[in-house]
């Protein structure tokens, strides 16, 4: 995960399976033993010599003859300097004890592999680079951490900002394979500079942020200690200890796979897509169908859109596989160039506001402002408000929920509209409390002021993601945010928190066939008496 100074990462490492010599505080000592097809880093000499480029070990004539597929090219192109050390062997054995898992991430980086490596080409960079997403995110462009990280490259809110990514409600550019691809190389190249061309420190600093590696360099030379990777190792965090052995290690099996009895996926060495200009805001659904493909696969390799369309005030963009892109490049190119998206016209009914508009159109009120030169939230009943919406069927943009699965910016995710009857002694600050959303909320949904007094059998529109009533009579109960940890079940959670599963299903509308993903939050109604655990 891509982090400034103060930011770690949420990488665990492996289970240790080989062990190697320590030295006198216990740390493993790096072997002086090559690792085949790999340059030695000097640990015992301080930080290594900037990277020239070429690996002293390969012939000077090795670039002439073109590599037989991506792998290859990668395998010719390996210079960060390596060492063999207990942390990096208990990695390298898990990968080559798991190639099949490895086998199925190489093959879901074909879509964008090729772009990574002739970026880190372009730029004169090491392309050990390129197999750093496989750390980061498994190549899974929709990966989403519990630190809010994002995107193949794994870059968190505040950082994607610092590097100009742009995140909105329509497109998040961390996720946007040519926008973060060029964002995280810019920010390890900034990372390399700082660290004198040593790009073990730069990889350390691009999971544990530039200021965490100067202090544990400053407090490895303080102790005497070398000042490269291996003698602030100790002082790092304890996912970036592990985070750049991993690099490593995936490094030296893809140097010789066959040595170990791997065998690595044939990536074809030649371009996955081409980039179609647009001219202007598109729907994903009739671009897929236009071009011949399922929308899923076109959520792939444009994972930055967020929704149905892309963003109106772009980048006006699409990435297509190259065997698609002719059918879209000339519809695009058409008198009447490649259709928007389709709008609807709503008419403003009493109690309706521009916040809860945009929750039953899937849309946010910025976006209803925009559309209709709205500068404030003041809408008047019968007034007439456009309303962009998806040219297909809501299940026709399928990967549009695995965009969120783990974590979404989209604050209207899973909340609807509820009606609530008020009865004695009911009060906005008890209702509100009741559903857990705020008094001021409640009295704007429903046309009031925070002070009103209700009066009995009233009904309120409430806007929450909580479906059931819990009477504020029984103290004991308290509604709570849990967040889905790895090996989580809807079983397990239910027993830990002593409710039922089917409760737990209606409380947050999920179905029971659809598994939990880490980071998903659920909302509970809980006996707080009855937590014994």
């Amino acid at each position: 995960m891509v982090a400034f100074a103060g930011l770690s990462a949420l990488l665990a490492g492996c289970q240790t399976t080989s062990v190697a010599p320590t030295d006198a505080e216990g740390r493993a000592e790096p072997s002086t033993s090559a690792t085949p097809g790999r340059t030695e880093s000097p640990v015992q000499s301080g930080r290594p010599a900037p990277v020239t480029g070429l690996r002293p070990s390969q012939p000077a004539d090795s670039f002439d003859a073109a590599p037989a597929d991506l792998i290859g090219r990668i395998s010719a192109g390996l210079v960060l300097p390596a060492a063999s050390d207990s942390a990096i062997d208990r990695e390298f054995d898990w990968y080559v004890a798991n190639a099949d898992y490895l086998n199925l991430v190489l093959r879901r980086s074909e879509r964008y592999l090729h772009h990574i490596v002739e970026a880190l080409e372009r730029n004169g960079m090491p392309l050990d680079l390129a197999l750093l997403p496989i750390v980061e995110s498994a190549y899974d462009p929709f990966a989403y951490s519990r630190g809010q990280a994002a995107g193949l490259w794994q870059i968190i809110p505040g950082t994607g900002r610092e590097l100009g990514l742009k995140q909105d409600w329509w497109y998040d550019a961390r996720r946007d394979v040519l926008e973060s691809t060029e964002a995280a190389l810019q920010y390890l190249r900034q990372l390399e500079q700082q660290f004198d061309g040593d790009w073990l420190l730069a990889v350390a600093g691009y999971n544990a942020g530039g200021g965490g590696v100067s202090r544990a360099v400053r407090r490895a030379a303080a102790e005497g200690r070398t000042t490269d990777f291996w003698g602030a190792r100790p002082y790092l965090p304890v996912e970036t200890r592990s985070y750049v052995p991993k690099l490593m290690a995936l490094a030296r099996l893809v140097a010789d796979p066959e040595e170990h009895g791997v065998s690595l996926p044939a990536i074809a060495d030649e371009p996955y897509f081409r980039v179609i200009e647009t001219g202007g805001q598109v729907d994903m659904a009739l671009a897929a169908q236009i071009a011949g493909m399922s929308t899923d696969e076109l959520y792939r390799l444009n994972p930055g859109v967020n929704h149905w369309a892309t963003d109106p005030d772009g980048p006006h963009r699409l990435l297509v596989p190259v065997d698609r892109a002719d059918a879209l490049a000339t519809a695009v190119s058409s008198a009447d160039g490649l259709a928007g998206v389709r709008w609807i016209r709503h008419i403003v009914s009493a109690g309706e506001t521009l916040g809860h508009l945009a929750l039953e159109y899937r849309t946010t009120a910025q976006v209803l402002r925009q559309a209709n030169g709205i500068s404030g939230d003041l809408i008047r009943v019968g007034q007439g408000l456009m309303v962009p919406q998806p040219t297909g069927a809501s299940d026709g943009y399928g990967l549009l929920a695995a965009a969120f699965a783990e974590g979404t910016d989209d604050p209207s995710s899973g909340e609807r509209r509820q009606t609530y009857v008020v009865q004695a002694g009911d009060s906005l600050w008890s209702v509100a409390r009741r559903y857990g959303v705020t008094v001021a909320n409640l009295a704007q949904w429903n046309s009031m002021s925070s002070q009103d007094i209700l009066s009995i059998g009233r009904e309120l529109v409430v806007w929450s993601d909580s479906p059931v009533f819990v009477p504020t009579g029984n103290q004991r109960i308290r509604r709570i945010t849990y967040t889905v940890r790895q090996g989580d079940s809807l079983y397990r959670i239910s027993t830990r928190f002593r409710v039922s599963v089917a409760d737990l299903l209606q409380w947050n509308n999920i179905s029971p066939e659809r598994y939990l993903q880490p980071g998903q939050q659920l909302i509970l109604f809980v006996d707080v008496t009855d937590q014994s655990t």
